[in-house]
């Protein structure tokens, strides 16, 4: 039976990637989360589990040596792309010297393959529909971090031979969305507010358009990629085909939760204006479909949130720089000062 470490496995995408590891690979699983954004019901059945954080080096070498993983699927990260420009220490301490740790773990121990889920932002502005072959130009920290692990891992494979798949995903929504984040997931954030009859928040005009994939037509890929041998050093974007405006999407929402909820515009913020693209290559290694249309993914969505309810995150207090922040993000309206040199 191999054996998986499932990083960020009590959160979204993670979750589901473990379940399907253990229910359609037949995984033993081990999942490492420190809660931050997940939670521990979410952890599949049958997984071990384990709180803590990649960035604690100590103890990722610990569950290497105790477990003797064949493979690694990285999945934890903080996600706000947006907010990454206010929370430049944290999101590389988080996203990048995190996912160092696992690399040097998993080349130490021999792990078979290690599968990392990077980002759509990785292309910045580029014009869409980007391809794996589309020059990547990350214009945020968080896209900054995701490019910097896919190069640390292209380099860990030249100079020891570990062999990698990276997922390029985006705009994933479904079951398991942590519906309490203020800073990322609109289709969350937008699925609390109407649960609360409040209005739903949208940057700019709402002409902004995504891609956005339903979380059943990703993570069973990244689950089964490692035993595709022509998955293996592959830069694959995953998603949906079809783009919607966030305009568009608000009224979706509104439709399949039977109201017509007020939107509130704000002042625009810096981010990419159209983000979505080719999966010529999802395609070819999975015969990857992306069936699920938006509207039924929304109603699976809703469902699973009306009955769940929403569950509040833990207040972000690591905000770096207040300059330019819109306010709607300020909690605390005082930066938290950290040495350069220094840890989190």
């Amino acid at each position: 039976m191999a054996r998986s470490l499932v990083t960020g496995g009590a959160g979204f995408i993670g979750s589901h990637v473990a379940r399907h590891c253990i229910e359609h690979e037949g995984h033993q699983v081990v999942v490492l989360d420190d809660l931050s954004g997940g939670f521990r019901d979410q952890v599949p059945a049958g997984a071990v589990f384990v709180q803590g954080s990649v960035t604690d080096g100590e103890l990722v070498e610990r569950l290497f040596q105790e477990y003797r993983f064949d493979y690694v699927y990285h999945l934890a990260a903080y996600a706000a792309e947006g907010l990454s420009h206010f929370i430049r220490h944290f999101n590389y301490t988080n996203n990048v010297l995190g996912s160092i740790n696992l690399i040097n773990a998993s080349v130490r121990h021999e792990v078979k393959c290690f599968v990392f889920t990077s980002s759509i932002a990785v292309y910045g502005s580029a014009p869409p529909p980007v391809s794996e072959e589309t020059n990547p130009r990350p214009e945020d920290p968080y896209g900054i971090a995701k490019f910097a692990v896919e190069l640390d891992l292209r380099a860990a494979h030249q100079m020891f031979g570990l062999p990698y798949i990276i997922f390029r995903p985006h705009n994933v929504y479904g079951e398991h969305q942590n519906l309490g984040d203020r800073y990322r997931n609109v289709i969350g954030i937008f699925m609390n507010q109407i649960m609360q009859d409040k209005p739903l928040t949208v940057f700019g005009d709402g002409s902004q358009t995504r891609a956005f994939s339903y979380i059943d037509d990703v993570a069973p890929h990244i689950a089964e990629s490692p035993g595709i041998p022509e998955a293996r050093g592959q830069v694959i974007n995953i998603g949906a085909d079809q783009p919607y405006s966030i305009k568009e999407l608000a009224r979706v929402i509104g439709q399949v939760f039977g109201k017509n909820p007020q939107v509130n515009y704000l002042p625009p913020r810096l981010e990419v204006q159209h983000a979505f693209a080719q999966h010529h290559k999802a395609k070819s290694l999975f015969g990857y479909q992306g069936s699920v249309e938006l509207e039924r993914g929304i109603e699976k969505m809703a469902a699973w949130a009306q009955k769940t309810g929403v569950r509040q995150s833990r207040p972000f207090k690591n905000i770096e720089i207040l300059k330019n922040m819109p306010p709607s993000w300020n909690e605390g309206g005082q930066a938290v000062q950290r040495p350069d040199h220094g840890s989190r």
